[in-house]
């Protein structure tokens, strides 16, 4: 749920106002691929337990740089016209970052299945949580977006923020440690 709350912060920064509509819906999208990851983790089990988990950490860092480098390349081309137009609530955008935060949930789906842990108030609890953070997140994110030449540049921060959490999946899974 922190990388969920990490990219509600971007999100609100990007958007200053923040409706109900797109609160629900990021925070909709995040809590059901939080929620639903882990259950197809559990499903799939022991039978690709080796091939997801040597993997999901790429997919992850490769879903966050792609939607990173179009951020990042967004802001060098912001002007006052431009802040605040691209909605990170909606479309393939939004479908990415809800995969990309919540893919490490598919992992702890395997885990428990090969530990025979019932998947389904896990599930709940992840979802539930990561949606209630992605709200939260928001809501941080538009006070921030307050602050005086943030916004302008909060593209720019989005997508370094985004490069970030992918380069710490990577960490987290040990390819540093490899080099």
């Amino acid at each position: 749920a922190m990388d969920a709350f990490a990219v509600a912060i971007t999100a609100g920064v990007i958007l200053k106002e923040i409706s109900m509509r797109q609160n629900f819906r990021l925070a909709w999208h995040f809590g059901l691929f939080q929620a639903l990851m882990p259950i197809v983790g559990w499903s799939a089990g022991q039978y690709i337990h080796h091939w997801v988990h040597a993997v999901a950490h790429w997919i992850a860092f490769g879903l966050l740089l792609f939607v990173a480098q179009g951020m990042i390349r967004s802001a060098f081309s912001c002007g006052p016209a431009e802040v605040g137009l691209k909605d990170p609530t909606r479309g393939a955008t939004m479908v990415m970052l809800s995969i990309a935060t919540s893919i490490d949930a598919l992992a702890v789906g395997l885990s428990l299945s090969l530990l025979e842990v019932s998947i389904w108030i896990p599930a709940l609890i992840i979802g539930l949580m990561a949606g209630g953070f992605t709200t939260a997140g928001m809501h941080l994110g538009k006070k921030l977006s307050q602050v005086p030449r943030l916004s302008c540049y909060a593209e720019l921060i989005g997508g370094i923020v985004l490069l970030l959490i992918g380069i710490n999946i990577l960490r987290e899974h040990g390819v540093f440690g490899a080099l």
